[in-house]
């Protein structure tokens, strides 16, 4: 809504909304897979926004049933991304603004792309929890952004987009290189470390490949995500001259 110019017009955000810093001034109305219906219709929305996930195709079918207007659109790629992005400034009757957006992600996504064109791709693990060991599988947002920043995932063929897995998986996987998002998206506050059991034997780990994620430009799955690319690439490939 802000990066579209309409933040003057919300009257409710997720409990994780926090950028700009402007939006804390406005009231929370649950979180992204738990939303509280008595608290959106204490704000009496016109439209109500929100992402694909578990249970809220009833959500949003509940929130018709009231004359309110849903938008829940999927984002686990940059093209879904940019089409959220037009179709809510379409909905906000915007459209223009919508399609601005759009393309300055495109615009910084090929600007990566050229930059890291003929590099080597190290193969990586993109983890996210540690109890269970929690990863980014094929189809999922971080899975893109793996690939955009130049990277390959060495998780394939899970139909689960975030599987879980023992250590002896990951050893038996020997990533060049972890990317551990477990203190930032999963608020567990904990880190992958020689320290942690089983996890000094896996390569990556013994030999000080990691790369600590913690910024949302990377993990959330918004206008920003063209910005989020660049901090990605820059940690997996530091000589790269990238915008």
């Amino acid at each position: 809504m802000f990066a579209l110019g309409h933040g003057p017009r919300l009257v409710g955000r997720s409990r994780y909304c926090d950028f700009p810093p402007e939006v804390k001034a406005v009231r929370p109305v649950g979180g992204f897979v738990d939303p509280s219906l008595e608290a959106i219709l204490g704000v009496k929305p016109d439209l109500v926004v929100g992402v694909q996930g578990p249970g809220l195709r009833d959500f949003a079918e509940r929130l018709d049933a009231r004359g309110i207007a849903t938008f829940f659109p999927p984002t686990q790629s940059l093209i879904e991304i940019g089409a959220m992005l037009v179709g809510l400034a379409r909905l906000l009757g915007d459209e223009a603004r919508g399609l601005e957006q759009k393309a300055n992600i495109e615009r910084e996504r090929a600007a990566i792309e050229q930059a890291l064109a003929g590099r080597a791709r190290p193969r990586a693990l993109y983890v996210f929890g540690l109890r269970p060991v929690v990863v980014a599988g094929p189809g999922s947002f971080p899975d893109e952004m793996l690939r955009l920043s130049g990277a390959d995932n060495v998780i394939t063929g899970e139909r689960n987009r975030f599987p879980t897995l023992g250590i002896e998986r990951v050893l038996a996987l020997d990533p060049d290189v972890i990317i551990d998002s477990t203190g930032g998206a999963m608020r567990e506050g904990i880190n992958i470390s020689k320290e942690l059991p089983g996890w000094s034997e896996v390569r990556a780990v013994r030999e000080g490949h990691l790369i600590v994620v913690s910024d949302d430009r990377v993990l959330r799955p918004g206008p920003r995500v063209g910005q989020g690319l660049s901090i990605l690439a820059r940690a997996l490939h530091p000589g790269a001259r990238l915008p």
